[in-house]
Parts: C-alpha cells; sequence; structure tokens
C-alpha cells in the first residue's frame, strides 16, 4: 500500500513522494506521485544514507533544502 509524504500536506494536487513496502519486506519502494508508473527499489539502510547525505548537503544544488526531519 502506498503512502504519501506528510510534506505534502492535504493537497491532492501537489505532487510528492510515496513509499510503500516491497513484497517480502526487504526492501522499499518510492515513486513520485505524477509519475506513478516508475518506481524505485531501495533498502531502509540505503535510504537513510540518501537522505542523510541530502540533508548534509553532499548533493548539493535543491537536495541541500531537504527537511531535518527523522528518517
Amino acid at each position: 500500500m502506498w503512502q504519501k509524504s506528510s510534506f505534502s500536506g492535504d493537497d491532492a494536487s501537489r505532487d510528492c513522494v510515496e513509499v510503500a513496502a516491497a513484497t517480502g519486506g526487504e526492501s522499499l519502494l518510492l515513486r513520485e506521485s505524477d509519475v506513478p508508473g516508475t518506481t524505485l527499489r531501495i533498502s531502509a539502510p540505503s535510504l537513510r544514507a540518501l537522505l542523510g547525505a541530502a540533508r548534509s548537503g553532499a548533493l548539493g544544488g535543491a537536495a541541500a533544502d531537504v527537511s531535518q526531519r527523522p528518517a
């Protein structure tokens, strides 16, 4: 079951990232709401590392604006 990011608010027309547990629970699936047919499979540790890099600014650009909410 896909869950919408809490950062998206209640505005259904707003683009957002959605997450779901992959079959077997070993990894997560991510997708962007405006492109639901394209998904990214990622492990929980890899997602934590990606979010940490974005929060630290290591990815540069707009990624440095990622909220400081815990992963």
